[in-house]
């Protein structure tokens, strides 16, 4: 019972029962919504949906700002979202530190050391990339699943005031669709596929048909190789598998299926790098276009293209090596013997006529189902104008 002339305590003590007149459930209610308004602008999206908005160009009104990729720098390398940059949460050093704590330590001290290591990371990015955004900036960010340094970089951003997007999932989710992604892709272009044999000028004509306004699929462009045993680029190398998948992907969703995309006839391989086998079978099944050029300008088109070559002789001869279980341990060490005594053109004429030539044409007979109905492209010179003619009136056909 209270004391006459007094609320009873119940009532009293307003913090711990009632607030301003307001019922236990009430403030309990009001405490909840509060707390959620600190995540309110935090978006979780599905890898598809955030996919499909990345259509639209980086700052472009309803796409998004910027793409912002969480994980360590080696992460990133490896592959990221097309037009991604790398804020790490967990630089590469921090990120094998936290991992080793929580194997040898445990769980709950790895989480105390990496909060503080986000924690200060997080600043840098703000003070360094935030400062002069506006407010209608509208970020997307991942990490490899979608957890906790993305979050807690998505959170601080939020919480600042801009409207985060943040991937379910993460980067493994991305990958899980972008597979998915690539068949439907392939199966709806309109292949023309460039034939030729090594050297006749299938990738100098690419390179024409875009200057023309077509539409061009790269491959040997996107691996960094030329596509044969010989075909590495020195100083440039191939991307991660995943890296090559998600360059393809991004080619491919640009392009407008009404219209042709032109492309080589590539094997299954570039260097070291697959080529999605769904794309190998829709272009396989695409429209042929043989292009033809004398051996002798072919000769001086691969001496032009593969100039390292001429420039490195002790290179050239020491990635024949690579073809000796095929063409002998003798033959090669002709050619290397020609090398040796600067007849480089000799030993690209044979290349051409004993080894890649052959092998051509075994492979276009086995692989695509319309060379036998491929329309000729006489090319009279290696020559950029000469391959230029051929290519306006490809896009003109």
């Amino acid at each position: 019972m209270p004391f006459h002339g007094t609320k009873p305590e119940a009532q009293t003590d307003g913090p711990l029962f009632l607030q301003n007149g307001k019922s236990p459930s009430r403030v309990c209610h009001n405490q909840s919504t509060s707390i959620e308004r600190r995540f309110v602008n935090v978006n979780p999206v599905s890898a598809k949906d955030a996919m499909a908005r990345m259509a639209l160009p980086l700052g472009q009104a309803e796409g998004y700002s910027a793409i912002i990729d969480a994980r360590s720098e080696d992460e990133f390398a490896l592959d990221h979202l097309p037009g991604a940059i790398n804020w790490p949460s967990l630089n590469n050093e921090q990120r094998i530190e936290i991992g080793t704590l929580y194997k040898q330590v445990g769980s709950f001290e790895a989480k105390k050391k990496g909060a503080g290591l986000v924690a200060a990371n997080i600043a840098k990015h703000i003070e360094k990339h935030v400062i002069d955004l506006p407010k209608d900036w509208q970020p997307l960010v991942y990490c490899w699943r979608g957890g906790k340094r993305s979050g807690s970089l998505a959170l601080v951003l939020g919480q600042i005031g801009f409207k985060v997007a943040i991937i379910e999932g993460g980067y493994k989710s991305f990958r899980s669709e972008l597979v998915t992604a690539i068949p439907p892709l392939a199966e709806s272009i309109q292949w023309r596929v460039i034939c030729g044999p090594t050297g006749s000028g299938k990738t100098r004509l690419l390179y024409c048909l875009q200057a023309q306004g077509a539409q061009v699929l790269d491959l040997e462009g996107l691996a960094n190789h030329r596509s044969s045993v010989l075909g590495f680029i020195p100083g440039e190398p191939q991307p991660s598998q995943k890296n090559f998948d998600t360059l393809i992907w991004d080619a491919l969703r640009k392009m407008d299926p009404s219209k042709p995309v032109y492309v080589e006839s590539e094997s299954r391989k570039v260097g070291n790098l697959a080529v999605p086998e769904s794309l190998i079978v829709a272009v396989r099944s695409g429209q042929c276009y043989q292009l033809e050029l004398s051996d002798d300008e072919r000769v001086q088109l691969l001496l032009e293209d593969y100039e390292f070559f001429v420039k490195d002789p002790t290179l050239f001869a020491t990635r024949l090596d690579a073809l000796v279980t095929i063409r002998g341990k003798q033959q090669i060490e002709i050619w290397q013997s020609h090398i040796a005594q600067g007849q480089i053109d000799i030993v690209v004429r044979e290349l051409l006529t004993m080894h890649y030539d052959p092998t051509y044409f075994a492979s276009m007979k086995r692989n695509f189902s319309h060379i036998e109905n491929a329309q000729t492209l006489k090319a009279h010179s290696r020559s950029m104008d000469g391959l230029t003619a051929i290519a306006k009136e490809l896009v003109l056909s």
